[in-house]
């Protein structure tokens, strides 16, 4: 069974991800609303606040079980369901009105959902388009990005026309409209024939230095090999990184650059742009260079940013330098990588395995605070996020694929020695 299949029905199942991962990208406009929270039921804001920490790491809980479900499910149904679970989170949301009733519903209840179709949409789409990894990845995950952005100005307008409560009724009709007609329009790939895998892999080694494995390997297989755990590292830091200076950006050009407040707010939308852009033009260039040395790059890029915010004396000009290259550098990097986990152990179980590694996005999402909380500040986190990059960049760059590893230790023990007669 190959992935054969008329381009016009291919490209159907592109758009419905396309619509279900723009409804699943709106969670990230969740700043919006604290605010608003606060001033409507007088909460704390750090108490507030604590509901997305919540809602990301329920949202990269959620993708250890999701490929399982896709398995007892099938992929529309469990979309579909997702969306549904999604827009009642946030239409009961509007009828809360205490903080363990929206850190319930618009935490775990809206993250589980989010990170269920989020996991089995990108990775079914990929195996759609095997040749084309990272374009693809790039155009899924950065139609996620997407869907924050225009949502930023929809649920902002909401919020002003509807106060809060309603913005999050509406909110939630809107999002599952979005995903249950996205869901109907996908169709679960068919994992590819021996002999096609083996041409993609020939394909994707000559590009990206590492192709598609030999095997497809299970989780409990993954979890036996040390790359598995060092892409673990690699992704947490990148995470880190990235979602980090996404919550404290706004209060970083107040403090640290001496930005007004709304100059400082223009640092959000300059986030959600080049958080994008490094989605698709990264994702495409990861299938034409290999895309641990793209990571490698990026990763270096983010060191050198984050050790200029701790240590420079910062402008206007150079503090959107960094918040643009770190932005760019973290939208490319979760846009390879789903790409990278199928490079290194296969497409059969992708959902499955990426799910495994995915938790350094939850983990990730709330280091960053927790390191800031101990050391006491913004400097002294950047400059640990900064040491972090590095170390992830001297892996990437070493990193092997564990079938190009075990080929070469096998090369090795067949070499004859120079003392065999």
């Amino acid at each position: 069974m190959t992935t054969a299949m008329p381009g016009n029905k291919k490209w159907l199942i592109v758009l419905g991800t396309v619509i279900m991962q723009m409804g699943l990208g709106t969670i990230y406009t969740w700043s919006l609303f604290n605010a608003q929270l606060v001033s409507k039921f007088g909460w704390e804001l750090s108490s507030v606040s604590i509901t997305f920490s919540i809602t990301s790491f329920a949202l990269a809980f959620a993708t250890l079980f999701a490929g399982k479900l896709q398995d007892r499910f099938g992929l529309r149904r469990l979309t579909a369901a997702a969306g549904i679970m999604l827009g009642l989170g946030l239409i009961l949301s509007s009828q809360a009105s205490s903080l363990p009733m929206f850190y319930l519903l618009a935490g775990v209840v809206v993250g589980y959902a989010d990170g269920t179709a989020y996991i089995t949409s990108l990775s079914n789409l990929i195996k759609w388009f095997p040749k084309n990894k990272g374009l693809i990845s790039g155009v899924s995950v950065g139609a996620y990005g997407t869907g924050s952005l225009i949502f930023k100005y929809i649920n902002g307008n909401l919020i002003e026309s509807q106060g809060v409560s309603g913005a999050f009724l509406y909110w939630g009709i809107i999002v599952m409209i979005m995903i249950v007609i996205g869901s109907m329009l996908v169709r679960e790939a068919p994992v590819p024939a021996p002999a096609e895998a083996k041409a993609v892999s020939g394909r994707a080694a000559a590009a990206g230095g590492a192709g598609i494995p030999a095997k497809d390997y299970t989780v409990k297989e993954m979890l036996r090999t040390k790359e598995a755990y060092l892409l673990f590292v690699i992704f947490f830091t990148a995470c880190m990184s990235g979602l980090y200076l996404i919550g404290i950006v706004k209060d970083i050009g107040v403090t640290l650059a001496g930005l007004d407040v709304a100059a400082a707010a223009n640092a959000v939308a300059m986030i959600a742009i080049f958080n994008t852009a490094g989605r698709l033009i990264l994702g495409a260039l990861s299938d034409r260079m290999s895309r641990l040395k793209l990571l490698s790059i990026t990763l270096a890029v983010t060191a050198a940013a984050m050790f200029t915010l701790s240590y420079a004396a910062l402008n206007y000009g150079l503090f959107f330098v960094c918040v643009a290259a770190i932005a760019f550098c973290f939208g490319g990097n979760i846009t390879v990588f789903p790409a990278i986990v199928s490079d290194f152990f296969g497409l059969k179980n992708h959902s499955k395995n990426y799910g495994v590694i995915y938790q350094g996005f939850g983990i990730g999402a709330l280091s960053g605070s927790f390191i800031a909380a101990l050391l006491g500040g913004f400097k002294p986190t950047f400059i640990i996020i900064g040491l972090l990059c590095i170390l992830a960049c001297l892996i990437a760059v070493s990193l092997k694929a564990p079938g190009q590893r075990r080929a070469r230790e096998k090369g090795m023990s067949l070499k004859p020695s120079r003392h065999t007669a």
